[in-house]
């Protein structure tokens, strides 16, 4: 049992744009089939830049900004927390959720990145 942490990111912030209704309805089905089989734990999209606030400590000084965050070269639109086996089926359920956006919405252009959970004792 290995829970595993999904970042998916894209190059621009989709603000307020709508994804296409197939998608969520591709998504929805598809997040119900992976918690039903233990693999979904928790998820969700992320709202845009423009309402979000960064904390930031940099130089022993803390600074809060609202955004949106004109610097942004790289945009988390959203998260899972997954639980796999192995990193290949990690791998797979990630690609297996990019397909439903390749397929449902083509210009959408982003990754998945997959990162392990540090152990605890």
């Amino acid at each position: 049992m290995r829970y595993i942490m999904m970042f998916i990111k894209h190059p621009r912030d989709h603000g307020d744009d709508q994804a296409p209704p197939a998608l969520y309805e591709a998504m929805g089905a598809f997040v119900e089939e992976q918690t039903k089989s233990g693999a979904f734990i928790d998820g969700a999209g992320l709202q845009p830049l423009a309402r979000g606030t960064r904390v930031r400590l940099a130089g022993g000084k803390i600074t809060v900004t609202d955004g949106p965050f004109a610097e942004a070269k790289e945009v988390v639109g959203g998260y899972a927390l997954i639980e796999a086996k192995t990193h290949a089926d990690a791998v797979a359920l990630a690609t297996r959720f990019m397909e439903l956006h390749r397929t449902h919405w083509p210009e959408f252009e982003g990754e998945s990145e997959i990162r392990p959970l540090e152990e605890t004792a």
